[in-house]
């Protein structure tokens, strides 16, 4: 885990200092500072109920004043797993590849559109590298002090999430 944590940072300190805001970002002070997931709830189409995505989701949620977006997002417990192993290096044992599995993030640039409550994620590296480059967008709300967010795209559109500004 401190590993991922040294690495979240190193690359959203590398963005902080070395890229260029986005041409297209808008700044808005509602969305900027640190968010705490404070839950991940999937809808069952048939049944229209909600229930906690893969048991319970924890993570994080970073925008900056100047575009930058980074986001983690892990299975609860995942920190507790007591597996250690070498950074970067190819001889990780086969069960902490496993683990690195329910773990996802991602880093960019992002783009608010006021107008439909949509936020739009240029994501410049991801823990998948097939999503490097991609856009996600992400359809938004507050409800007091939570930040309720709703994927766009219609894989992830059964999803619901919800962020507690972190202190």
């Amino acid at each position: 885990m401190k590993f991922l944590l040294f690495v979240f940072q190193l690359i959203f300190l590398t963005l902080f200092i070395g890229c260029e805001n986005h041409p297209e970002t808008k700044k808005t002070n509602n969305l900027s500072g640190l968010w705490k997931l404070e839950s991940m709830k999937v809808r069952d189409t048939v049944s229209n109920t909600w229930s906690d995505y893969k048991g319970g989701m924890d993570g994080y949620l970073l925008y900056d004043e100047k575009g930058h977006v980074a986001l983690h997002l892990y299975e609860k417990g995942y920190e507790k797993a007591g597996i250690e192993f070498p950074n970067f290096n190819d001889s990780i044992p086969l069960e902490a590849l496993k683990h690195i599995t329910k773990s996802y993030y991602y880093m960019g640039n992002y783009k608010v559109s006021e107008k439909d409550s949509i936020v739009s994620h240029y994501k410049l590296s991801h823990s998948n590298p097939s999503e490097f480059g991609l856009t996600a967008e992400r359809r938004f709300y507050f409800s007091g002090d939570t930040l309720v967010m709703q994927p766009v795209e219609s894989k992830n559109s059964k999803l619901k999430l919800k962020w507690l500004k972190a202190k």
